[in-house]
């Protein structure tokens, strides 16, 4: 039997509920953490769940606050999308959930961390190198060939639920997984893993009641600091408060929603089906602010920067000295981007009204048809002229002899 203890990465379920028997099994203490990141989950009966199978100890930690300020807004500033479209919920939310392990493990004097990730997706690297950057020493049941053997899908699971007396749903479970926190919900696997089955929303649901007109971003530094609803009045100023108001606000309007097909970092491609109306609000919104005060040519590079911090995110690397300096960066690049943006909301799409700042680049009387100002339109032809040369070479040397071809 082997020996030492263990934090598993608990979450009530049926497959970490067996890992966890499966680990005492093995001779190891179990201790079982839970993080609240704002999933719909009752916290107690996991608790007693847990208790009832032999963990040493039970954490529930409430980490919805640190998760918005210091993964979710980081992201917000660098208007963080991975292949265009994935908004980066389930990847931003595990170095989060990691980071609070570690620091248990370390408290508890554990010798090792654990987690129920399969062994095909994205989630194993993402816990990992949390895990080895702050923490090294881990045990990933479903790579162990012992558990892998003699798991070898839901139904093994299900009978050795049945067999030790872990509860188990007595409801048919739906023909997806889902993982559900602050910054979205994802729906995978299962009948979806047919790319051409029609996702599980129904689109004509979005009800057309419900106009909502907000100007969600009174924005400092970039760091949304306050959320109004302009004919009710609401107001929201800390940060777990605005971001759950934009997702009830974008949720009733379906705002968010996406069906995708994505590389995992792996090598392989898998679909997936996204809801996250808060952060796509404030995508828009970030996006209309950082462009109206950010100079041109710094913008192209931050653009560039936040490719990469999404997809270091996306390949579990938050905690890598590259992605540590390419976070200093894009803060860097936010030191001018405030104001405020007035936007409505409506069959899920976001529509940007307005938009002010202290900070503007933006020179009404310099881009008007009407006034002249300072500039003189005949400095424009040198400009032309001298743009137009390189074009004009490039033709007369290639363009004719791609002619002759």
């Amino acid at each position: 039997l082997a020996e030492g203890s263990v934090v598993l990465a608990y979450s009530g379920g049926l497959d970490t509920s067996c890992i966890l028997l499966w680990l005492k099994e093995q001779g190891y203490e179990v201790i079982a953490y839970l993080a609240n990141i704002g999933q719909d989950e009752d916290f107690d009966a996991a608790r007693k769940k847990a208790e009832t199978l032999g963990a040493k100890k039970v954490f529930i930690e409430d980490l919805r606050s640190e998760f918005v300020q210091e993964f979710i807004w980081p992201a917000v500033q660098a208007n963080a999308v991975y292949e265009d479209r994935y908004l980066l919920g389930t990847s931003i939310a595990r170095p989060c959930i990691a980071r609070r392990q570690v620091q248990i493990a370390q408290r508890e004097g554990a010798q090792y961390v654990s987690h129920g990730a399969t062994g095909k997706g994205n989630d194993q690297v993402r816990f990992e190198l949390t895990c080895y950057a702050l923490y090294p020493q881990i045990l990933a049941p479903w790579r162990i060939p012992e558990f892998y053997n003699r798991f070898r899908g839901r139904t093994d699971l299900m009978e050795y639920a049945e067999k030790h007396g872990i509860p188990v749903p007595v409801t048919p479970k739906a023909p997806w997984s889902m993982d559900a926190n602050l910054m979205h919900i994802s729906y995978e696997s299962g009948v979806l893993e047919n790319p051409k089955v029609r996702d599980r929303y129904d689109q004509s649901s979005a009800d057309s009641k419900h106009l909502m007109q907000c100007n969600p971003a009174t924005i400092e530094r970039c760091v949304p600091v306050k959320v109004t609803h302009v004919k009710e009045g609401t107001c929201k100023e800390t940060p777990l408060e605005i971001f759950c108001y934009l997702n009830e606000i974008g949720g009733k309007h379906g705002v968010g929603r996406i069906d995708i097909v994505e590389n995992r970092f792996i090598g392989m491609k898998s679909r997936g089906i996204y809801e996250t109306p808060g952060g796509t609000i404030l995508l828009h919104a970030h996006l209309d602010i950082e462009t109206f005060t950010m100079d041109r040519e710094v913008r192209k590079i931050k653009q560039s920067l936040g490719i990469k911090f999404s997809e270091l995110i996306y390949n579990g690397f938050w905690y890598s000295p590259e992605c540590e300096f390419v976070r200093h960066c894009i803060d860097k690049s936010q030191e001018n981007v405030e104001g405020r943006v007035q936007l409505s909301v409506f069959k899920g799409q976001v529509y940007i009204l307005g938009r002010e700042s202290p900070k503007s680049l933006y020179n009404e009387e310099l881009v008007s048809m009407d006034v002249q100002g300072d500039y003189d339109p005949c400095d424009a032809s040198g400009f032309i002229r001298i743009n137009a040369v390189r074009l004009r070479e490039h033709n007369r040397l290639q363009g004719a002899a791609q002619k002759k071809l």
